[in-house]
């Protein structure tokens, strides 16, 4: 017989099944085979690959009767003229179609254990039996997925298509992901074919990704990801599931990457112990299963400073000075960088990276609300040396990089990074506003925390949405501003009870967070003696904001008013003797002016006595006549 022609893979794989196909039907019209063997064979030897039918028997490790019983059965829905033998051979016109017992019957070295379903035809769902007319005389069928794929056709079970997703090949990395990947490889390739696990924990779920598909691409595997959450809960959907990815597993040259979020543990550990191959697991914290376990977290700031250069090419030479506020301001990961760079183009400047670097990241909408700071340093009526305080805590934020990564302070102790500061003074003296002016003049947005969102009365709750507020402003590059802050991180109480304890836990959490943040956090109280002392020791800048004296107020009233405020004649020095400070001045300069609006009048200080006592009435707190003398 002449040697076939040269031909493509997929061709050649068709006409071997035809070859294959052809010598079932010879058995079972009890003719010579021989020939259709051999036909088999010579194509088989002019493949540039095996046949998707060897393949499948070497990975399933399936016995040459396995094998035949698999052909049979695709046979049936293959050829045309496999099914009517079958009937034939069966005795029944009605039954087109491939059984046990006929298997059992017509082909070489069979065994009665080859659908046992504990054996490779069954456990790995290559076959199905329809059992209700006995496993003998039932129906055999073909999973489709296996049948496409014994017709060259290779793609993911359209079953796990909704809850699997390929991760593409990494792009940017940091150095320490791809250090993180080269070790877990090297881990993998000296375990040989023992279980393989990796566990990813961190902060960071994309880099996670990267280091996942970097393992597979340099083990020249793919990889699929499945968010644990998407897991079944039932044993019996899990054996399912389980069952399915193995079989792509293996049929694709496949890991899987089960991303896990907060408390997911429990599913995944039952899930995890049905599977095999390949498996990484990324998780925020460590979890407790058995595997080689890393941490990967984002970047940290002059890593952050390298990717920006290397993803912007030339244009991060000619931004170089200008990176080191991206990289101090925004904790991002390697991915983000890339796609950021990518999306601007070369058409870019520093104020386009910052506003993607903040469209991109999370919302804190839910747990804080956005300021927009509009206030500089000329709204500010401050005594000097709070001022200068205030001013120092711009220079410490702005120059964060050089002194504690370019200078070394941060190789030394990773604690106390964080720009924790403490605004304590009465309601109206200027905290918000300071923190406005600090946000103004470092270009960061500034956010204020709910509190009431915050604080939960569920166990465990407030410490998560600590931990969201926190990744979030990270993120944005954010200050935060927790108002009223004594309502939260006041003196922690003796334990009593579980919610005594967890309250603690929580207080214990804030301090550990405030310590490692890299922002801004400025906590503001009427009450400075009521902050926990531990609290107070982590607390780089204290600033006191004093109740305004003669002459503040006196300059507090002078800029109180916007340029386009139509104003009569005022008594300056007599609106200095009114004792309030400057949140109250503010309500009263804009109550005045409605009153002056409504009459069609400038403002006066007729307006501004008569809302001078209308704020006087909402705090219950009388105007003396002193105070007001000569204003009218």
């Amino acid at each position: 017989m002449n040697a076939p022609a040269a031909m493509d893979w997929s061709s050649a794989n068709q006409q071997l099944l035809a070859a294959e196909f052809a010598r079932l039907r010879a058995l079972l019209d009890s003719s010579d085979a021989e020939d259709e063997r051999m036909r088999g064979a010579e194509l088989r030897a002019a493949m540039s690959a095996p046949p998707a039918i060897d393949t499948l028997a070497q990975l399933f490790e399936l016995s040459d009767f396995e094998r035949d019983l698999l052909l049979l059965v695709a046979g049936v829905e293959m050829d045309a003229r496999l099914g009517p033998l079958c009937a034939l051979a069966n005795g029944q016109a009605g039954r087109p179609w491939a059984t046990f017992g006929l298997a059992m019957s017509l082909l070489p070295s069979a065994h009665w254990d080859a659908l046992v379903p504990s054996e490779p035809l069954r456990r790995w769902r290559l076959l199905e039996v329809d059992e209700s007319s006995g496993l003998a005389s039932g129906r055999v069928r073909m999973d489709e997925r296996v049948l496409h794929y014994l017709a060259g056709l290779n793609h993911l079970d359209q079953r796990l298509q909704p809850l699997l997703s390929p991760l593409p090949p990494p792009g940017l990395m940091c150095r320490a992901h791809a250090a993180v990947s080269a070790h877990a490889c090297s881990h993998l390739q000296r375990d040989g074919a023992r279980p393989r696990t990796i566990l990813l924990a961190g902060d960071d779920p994309q880099g996670q990704q990267d280091v996942a598909a970097d393992i597979a691409r340099r083990l020249g595997v793919a990889v699929y990801c499945l968010r644990a959450v998407d897991i079944p809960a039932t044993a019996h959907e899990q054996a399912a599931l389980a069952t399915l990815w193995q079989r792509e597993a293996v049929l694709l040259g496949s890991a899987l990457l089960i991303e896990l979020r907060d408390d997911e543990s429990k599913t995944l550990e039952r899930f995890v112990e049905r599977l095999g191959g390949l498996l990484i697991i990324a998780s925020r914290a460590p979890i407790a299963l058995d595997g080689e376990a890393f941490i990967v977290e984002r970047p940290d700031v002059p890593e952050q400073r390298r990717l920006w250069r290397e993803a912007l090419g030339q244009r991060g030479d000619e931004l170089a000075p200008s990176l080191d506020s991206l990289a101090g301001q925004y904790r991002l990961g390697a991915r983000r960088i890339a796609s950021i760079a990518a999306r601007l183009g070369a058409e870019l400047d520093l104020a386009e990276l910052h506003r993607a670097c903040r469209a991109d990241a999370p919302s804190m909408s839910e747990l804080a609300q956005r300021i927009e700071a509009r206030a500089d340093w000329d709204d500010l009526v401050l005594p000097e040396a709070q001022r200068r305080i205030l001013q120092q805590i711009a220079v410490h934020t702005h120059h964060r990089l050089t002194v504690h990564h370019d200078w070394g302070f941060a190789e030394k102790s990773s604690r106390g990074l964080g720009i924790a500061t403490l605004f304590w003074g009465d309601s109206g003296t200027g905290k918000t506003l300071a923190a406005e002016v600090l946000a103004n003049t470092l270009g960061l947005v500034l956010y204020r925390i709910d509190l009431s969102a915050v604080v939960s009365k569920y166990i465990g709750e407030t410490e998560k949405n600590l931990r969201r507020v926190f990744d979030s402003a990270e993120e944005l590059g954010a200050i935060l501003l927790f108002d009223e802050a004594d309502a939260l991180f006041g003196k922690r109480s003796e334990v009593k009870d579980s919610h005594d304890r967890y309250a603690n836990i929580e207080v214990s959490y804030l301090l550990q967070r405030m310590e490692s943040y890299r922002g801004l956090a400025i906590l503001t109280t009427n009450h400075k003696a009521a902050l926990d002392s531990a609290f107070a020791r982590r607390l780089r800048f204290v600033v006191h904001f004093p109740f305004p004296d003669q002459v503040q107020r006196e300059a507090l009233w002078h800029g109180v008013f916007p340029a386009a405020t139509p104003l009569e004649p005022l008594d300056y020095r007599k609106l200095a003797n009114l004792s309030v400070p400057g949140g109250t001045i503010r309500n009263i300069a804009l109550g005045a002016a409605f009153l002056a609006a409504e009459g069609g009048t400038a403002v006066g200080m007729r307006h501004l006595l008569r809302a001078a006592h209308i704020e006087a009435g909402k705090r219950d707190k009388p105007i003396s006549d002193a105070e007001t003398r000569g204003w009218v």
